[in-house]
């Protein structure tokens, strides 16, 4: 970190938030997150701790009427605090109290409030308590780091303005009490509708097989089309309607600092699954973003999907899973602060858009190389074998097994950074689409994760080739069901027959039917998803084995309808000689059988001599 960075303190009782925030300021240039804490009376201790003597020029100007504490000056630029820290805990220091001890104690000490409601008397209060700004937990980071910088640059640029302007862009557009509760009936109706969207795209994308089913499937997403748009109109509130309703389920609830509502619909649009043009029309809606409007959009919805659960519900074993969910996560974050740095040196090294295939490599190896420094550490060492031995150098010694084995493969890695550094057009499912079309934008996030997914898992694979069961990394970051010797080892087993039967069967079959496997960020935890990509150049260039595998399914194609109708036509015959000829001649034999036993039970004859 630069001797001039920003020192700021995060409180915040969720550590999701805390983690995701303080990872994407630090990798900021300007700012260093130097203390964290989750209750009101845990951070006024770090501020004790961490308070120094006043300066000369900080002693003359406060040496009238100042409480004891406040002789004393943290060491830090600002503290970053949650409104509803404490909520419905008695026995906690409520956030809008904290404030205000913050305050009293150390005056000179900026406070940025942020918080999920935007009532105005909330912001009243916050302001009365002393805080400098008020903000949306949901807001944009870029413009949150704005605000920081304004609240903790020099004391002559920002003085008490700030706060009144930054709580004025919540106050002017802040709903009554009953626009409120019809946004809030607006919200939870259209969440439930997009929700059953999502699952319909789902089920219509795994395919049912049945011409009925799937226009059942087209009809019940008509319906609900339809009653999206009449909640829309029903429960309309003016002057309120356009940007209190573009938030999707994937997006907070609660308005950013300055709404917008051209930059929140491609960000709510690109977080649900993109569209398949076989049940859904496409939309040929344009929206008007900047270059780095584009790219902020793409990396905040992505952003915002790491803070989900990050379970592996895929079924296929992949390295992270080794990671506890906090070092998952951590890891995750830092890869897309990492990738959003290279961007920005590719726009100054003013590369251009034919150069991204060439470079696509060499980009993602810089990436990669990044992550594992910051992660781990670069002089970080480890004793094995009674040697000390440096982590990272001995990581990127496996350079060539890991461009090989993941970074080369990741897909659409040229149209993926095309689209964030040109604006170029998006080909989603063989249609271009243009670069701000939520189409386009939501093609572009589903690659951004599994691009992400694929680095993180290609930094922890050379641990677990030269480091997977030294103590001190085990005890640091593996999951606890993953720590015994024999559960590694079942581990990288998993993994190694993973990469035999991806290598020569999976990948032969995703390239003969022209797809690729992307690995995305769902509710539920990290899924698989294929997308159609014209792959006729890999497909000419298979051998061998892989060859061979494709041309069993070519055959399989072949043989089977054929097979299928001969073993039906086959059966039916079967069917008709069983029932129609033998079964009926059975019957008749059986008939007559009975009928003669019954004549010959009604024979006077017989009866006389039963008599």
């Amino acid at each position: 970190m630069s001797p001039d960075a920003l020192r700021l303190m995060l409180v915040d009782e969720d550590p999701v938030f805390r983690l995701g925030l303080k990872i994407w300021l630090e990798q900021s240039a300007g700012f260093e997150v130097v203390a964290e804490a989750s209750q009101g009376e845990e951070a006024l201790a770090l501020l004790a701790a961490r308070c120094r003597p006043p300066t000369d020029n900080e002693a003359e100007a406060d040496e009238t009427e100042l409480e004891p504490a406040a002789a004393a000056v943290p060491d830090l630029d600002l503290v970053i605090l949650d409104l509803g820290l404490g909520e419905g805990m008695p026995d906690q220091l409520p956030g809008l109290q904290l404030c205000a001890a913050i305050k009293s104690r150390y005056p000179t000490l900026p406070v940025l409030v942020l918080s999920s409601r935007t009532e105005p008397v909330l912001q009243a209060a916050a302001r009365q308590m002393g805080a400098d700004a008020y903000g949306a937990r949901g807001m944009p980071v870029r413009e949150l780091a704005q605000l920081i910088g304004q609240l903790a640059g020099p004391r002559e640029e920002v003085e008490i303005q700030a706060p009144v302007m930054a709580a004025d862009a919540f106050t002017q557009s802040v709903p009554g009490p009953l626009a409120a509760l019809r946004i809030s009936l607006r919200l939870s109706s259209l969440q439930q509708i997009e929700a059953a969207i999502a699952e319909l795209n789902s089920a219509q994308r795994q395919g049912t097989g049945s011409a009925l089913s799937d226009a059942l499937l087209a009809g019940r997403y008509r319906e609900l089309r339809a009653a999206r748009w009449l909640i829309k109109r029903i429960l309309a509130t003016p002057n309120f309607s356009d940007q209190w309703t573009s938030v999707t389920p994937t997006e907070p609830a609660a308005a950013t600092s300055q709404p917008s509502p051209q930059r929140l619909e491609p960000m709510a649009e690109s977080s649900l699954p993109d569209p398949d043009p076989n049940l859904v029309p496409v939309s040929s809606q344009r929206l008007s973003l900047q270059r780095g409007d584009l790219q902020t959009v793409v990396f905040e919805s992505v952003f915002r999907k790491l803070q989900s659960p990050l379970e592996n519900v895929s079924g296929l074993p992949m390295e992270i899973d080794v990671l506890r969910e906090e070092k998952k996560r951590e890891l995750l974050f830092l890869t897309l602060r990492k990738l959003e740095d290279a961007l920005d040196d590719l726009r100054q090294a003013r590369l251009l858009p034919g150069q991204l295939t060439a470079n696509g490599p060499d980009i993602l190896r810089d990436v990669w190389q990044a992550v594992i420094t910051d992660f781990f550490g670069r002089y970080y060492t480890l004793e094995v074998d009674a040697l000390e031995q440096p982590v990272v150098k001995t990581l990127l010694l496996e350079e060539s097994l890991v461009r090989t084995a993941i970074l080369n493969k990741i897909p659409q890695v040229p149209l993926l950074l095309g689209h964030l550094l040109f604006q170029e057009a998006m080909a989603v499912d063989g249609s271009a689409y243009l670069a701000t079309t939520p189409e386009a934008l939501g093609r572009s996030r589903l690659l951004l994760e599994n691009l992400l997914i694929q680095v993180a898992n290609a930094v922890m694979q050379p641990l677990l080739n030269r480091f997977a069961d030294v103590e001190e990394i085990k005890k640091h970051l593996y999951q606890r069901r993953i720590m015994s010797t024999r559960d590694i080892e079942r581990f990288r087993n998993d993994l190694s027959w993973r990469y035999r039967w991806d290598s020569l069967i999976n990948e032969p079959k995703a390239i003969f039917e022209s797809q690729h496997r992307l690995l995305m960020l769902t509710e539920r935890g990290i899924q698989t998803r294929f997308v159609y990509a014209p792959r006729q150049e890999e497909l000419d260039r298979l051998s061998g084995l892989q060859l061979s595998v494709t041309l069993a399914i070519e055959a399989r194609d072949a043989i089977a309808p054929r097979l299928r109708t001969t073993i039906s036509f086959l059966g039916s015959g079967l069917v008709y000689l069983l029932t129609d000829v033998v079964g009926r001649g059975i019957g008749l034999i059986g008939r007559g059988i009975l009928k003669g036993v019954g004549s010959a039970w009604n024979d006077p004859k017989y009866r006389r001599k039963r008599e």
